[in-house]
């Protein structure tokens, strides 16, 4: 990425984190060309038992701990921030070049409705999985459209959202799955968004590890779920019978 500048409100970049000694470099080395006057970097560690704190330790940013949990360690993340627009990104998720600049005119951009013209309060960033192969540009090319058609987004695009807007309906939900997609819901009732058509690139990993059919039919199954009324809590137990709540 270039060197990033703004000259509007300060962005918070606020990162959580377990065990993710392999990809946090990569995450942070990306930001050490940005203009620290107007940015910073949070990184929320839920308890890392491998090197990620060492890694975290070699780079420009912020550490801090939380209880382990996405939801926790972002809201966390959020209380410790100065900026006055937040952006969560996951630790295996990389911004495209000049990701604040970006932010910053889609935010300030004004929407024509039939009410008239008004600024956008939130967003996300389309979205590229870094794996090969036209299955991968399947799935992300169906993730991004589901994403600007009902106005939800997941965790890998990046959201970003005005500070008082973040703090008016809630934060996120103390929920151990599905935080992403709960506060996407209260925000598109509450404030109209931006996505922007520049991808972040997400790790593929999770359709590598566990089979690309399977794991899209598991999102399937999750979302109709959790759309039918069961709780994050069994979902929870579905997504990760042996794994860690946050990846």
């Amino acid at each position: 990425m270039g060197r990033e500048k703004s000259n509007g409100q300060r962005l918070s970049v606020i990162i959580p984190v377990l065990n993710e000694e392999r990809s946090l470099a990569r995450i942070l080395s990306a930001f050490e060309s940005w203009e620290r006057t107007t940015s910073e970097i949070i990184v929320v560690d839920g308890g890392s038992a491998d090197r990620t704190l060492d890694v975290a330790g070699d780079y420009s940013c912020t550490v801090i701990s939380a209880a382990k949990g996405r939801a926790s360690q972002m809201n966390a993340g959020a209380n410790y921030a100065t900026g006055e627009i937040l952006l969560f990104l996951h630790a295996d998720t990389t911004l495209p070049a000049a990701a604040a600049q970006l932010i910053e005119e889609a935010l300030h951009r004004e929407l024509g409705d039939s009410k008239g013209s008004k600024e956008a309060d939130w967003g996300w960033f389309d979205v590229r999985l870094d794996g090969d192969g036209f299955a991968f540009r399947v799935i992300e090319w169906f993730m991004t459209v589901r994403a600007r058609l009902t106005r939800v987004c997941t965790g890998d695009q990046a959201l970003f959202v005005r500070r008082n807007l973040f703090e008016a309906v809630g934060r996120f939900p103390e929920l151990p799955l599905m935080e992403d997609v709960a506060l996407s819901k209260t925000l598109r009732r509450t404030a109209p968004a931006r996505p922007i058509a520049k991808r972040v690139t997400t790790s593929s990993r999770r359709w590598q590890t566990q089979g690309i059919v399977r794991t899209v039919l598991l999102m399937w199954e999750l979302r109709l779920r959790y759309f039918l009324g069961e709780t994050p809590q069994a979902l929870h137990k579905r997504y990760y019978p042996e794994r860690r709540a946050v990846e």
